[in-house]
């Protein structure tokens, strides 16, 4: 890309939550005030904490965007965002700078970032957590043996596609040739041959994977970095995750280690994928770190102001 501004995208009109029979609408009005009780009942909040929480609710059902504390770390910044949108209805802002709002409100709430014992604790950690331990993963892990009977260049092919199809929470690892090519041609834009020449051409070296969420989606994307690991194809790979939970199946340093622990607690290829280096020690690959996350909730084309959250695997698959 010449990395020159694109003015159609600049100049598209932002997505609005109050479009009658809209997706952004359904969020606000169905997905906030479900997901709001669902963590209440997550997680043993005391009172104080419930009763944030509550109120959370009652701002969500009155439609209101209320400010945040002004205890709030970060409540400067996110004034300045909220210029002209902080006091209006959810649905009568741009749809991505309102529902970063509410989670951030969601945070807030629980106390995640206040000083106390709920400081780090992902409030949706319990729901991560169910869906990394349910049968569809056992099934999905046991199915990635599969891969095992393909020749080396179609078992690439099977897990890039397997971590770029994550975004749909489908890992579908029990591949058959037949089954990927359907997949492919799904694709919008196919560069995975340029890919895998860039890969080789630059063999051992270190590859920079953008992980969106956890658990079903985060598997895939940890069983190709082995892959890359053990082939020789990545001297490191590192995942960029965020620094903290920003929506409610965003990936974290913590959420990493989870799969890495679920991989390596399952039989075949998968607890393979997820094992240590052999004849390693407890030290691995270096230790997680993060950074900012990449921009603020606002629709803008540009450079991000900060780089994102790395977290280092290798080699090979330890962190």
């Amino acid at each position: 890309m010449s990395g020159a501004r694109d003015e159609t995208v600049a100049d598209a009109p932002p997505i609005m939550g109050n479009v009658p029979g809209s997706y952004a609408l359904s969020v606000f009005r169905e997905r906030h005030p479900v997901l709001v009780r669902q963590v209440a009942r997550a997680l043993p909040y005391p009172p104080d904490r419930r009763r944030a929480l509550d109120r959370l609710l009652d701002e969500v059902v009155r439609d209101v965007m209320e400010p945040l504390e002004p205890s709030a770390h970060d409540g400067a910044a996110w004034a300045e965002w909220g210029r002209g949108k902080i006091g209006r209805r959810y649905v009568d802002v741009p749809f991505l700078w309102g529902e970063s709002y509410f989670y951030r409100k969601l945070l807030e709430a629980t106390g995640y970032f206040g000083d106390g014992p709920w400081r780090g604790v992902d409030p949706f950690g319990p729901m991560k957590q169910a869906e990394l331990e349910g049968t569809v993963v056992d099934g999905e892990l046991a199915a990635l043996d599969g891969t095992e009977t393909l020749s080396p260049a179609e078992r690439a092919e099977a897990l890039l596609l397997g971590s770029l199809w994550g975004n749909r929470a489908d890992l579908s690892f029990g591949v058959t040739l037949k089954g990927d090519h359907e997949r492919a041609a799904d694709l919008v834009v196919d560069d995975r041959p340029l890919l895998w020449s860039l890969i080789e051409a630059a063999a051992p070296a270190r590859i920079c994977l953008v992980a969106d969420n956890a658990g079903r989606e985060l598997l895939p994307d940890l069983v190709l970095a082995d892959h890359l690991l053990a082939r020789g194809l990545a001297g490191e790979v590192v995942l960029h995750v965020k620094p903290f939970p920003y929506f409610v199946s965003d990936a974290t340093p913590a959420d990493v280690l989870a799969c890495l622990r679920r991989l390596a607690a399952a039989p075949g290829s998968a607890g393979e994928a997820g094992a240590p280096p052999s004849g390693g020690g407890g030290g691995g690959g270096p230790p997680p770190r993060a950074a900012p996350l990449p921009s603020p909730p606002l629709a803008h084309p540009g450079k991000p102001p900060h780089p994102l959250g790395g977290v280092a695997v290798g080699p090979p698959a330890a962190i």
